[in-house]
């Protein structure tokens, strides 16, 4: 279990939960079907406690690449990895889309409304608006690393944890992401995640789904730069007060 492999099976681990709770609950003739935004945000929580309990012994558990951008400009991370760790965490997104597709195949077969499907692999805004969709995306991942800096002194050492939301244990950062979903999501579903949106966003213009509508790229841009901007002013807000 090397740092790239865990963050594959982390962000897989991710998505496979975290978008099987959106389809248990979007998609026509679920058991969960139209159970509510509170199940969703639990569901994600819970799945952002799997996958930080998998990956954080040996990667910290970044499964984002806004952690690790935002890590590596506060001095906490090497540059140099993080190519590699953005790497894995779209291929485990891309992985993690792919099985919950799989997983609920016939219950996508049974759903008309092709918004619906969409919505089981990448988020989109209840009201399009570039700059207030941009800055919900943005405060939302600044809210998540800012807490990741003042939870943890983590640092790269031969006998130091990586620091990434394990820093902050599997149970406390579950707790963050559901008061962010709870709290903050309404407005664009609460990507906070390139690797979140983006991996299942082109899974979903790959997969032979039935009925579906277009991918949404003119969107696709938000959910991308907005957390990368809000981890790196959470970065460089810690450091203006250290």
């Amino acid at each position: 279990m090397t740092p790239f492999i865990a963050e594959i099976i982390g962000t897989a681990i991710l998505i496979l939960l975290g978008g099987g709770v959106v389809a248990n609950v979007v998609l026509n003739k679920t058991i969960g079907n139209n159970s509510g935004w509170i199940v969703i945000t639990t569901g994600w929580a819970l799945a952002v406690y799997v996958a930080v309990v998998i990956a954080g012994p040996y990667s910290g558990a970044h499964i984002n690449p806004a952690v690790t951008v935002a890590v590596a400009i506060a001095g906490k991370f090497p540059w140099a990895d993080v190519p590699m760790y953005i790497l894995a965490q779209m291929i485990g997104a891309m992985i993690g889309a792919s099985a919950v597709w799989l997983t609920y195949k016939n219950h996508f077969d049974e759903t008309e409304d092709a918004d619906s499907k969409k919505a089981v692999f990448c988020t989109a805004p209840a009201i399009r608006n570039t700059f207030s969709n941009f800055f919900s995306e943005m405060i939302g991942t600044f809210v998540l690393l800012f807490t990741i800096f003042y939870f943890s002194d983590a640092s790269i050492t031969e006998t130091e944890s990586v620091i990434g939301l394990g820093s902050l244990g599997a149970l406390p950062v579950a707790f963050l992401v559901w008061s962010i979903g709870l709290s903050l999501g309404g407005t664009t579903g609460y990507a906070i995640n390139p690797a979140r949106d983006l991996g299942p966003r082109i899974m979903h213009a790959i997969l032979p789904i039935k009925n579906k509508a277009k991918s949404d790229w003119s969107y696709a841009w938000i959910p991308v730069l907005g957390p990368l901007t809000g981890g790196a002013l959470a970065a460089f807000f810690m450091l203006a007060l250290s």
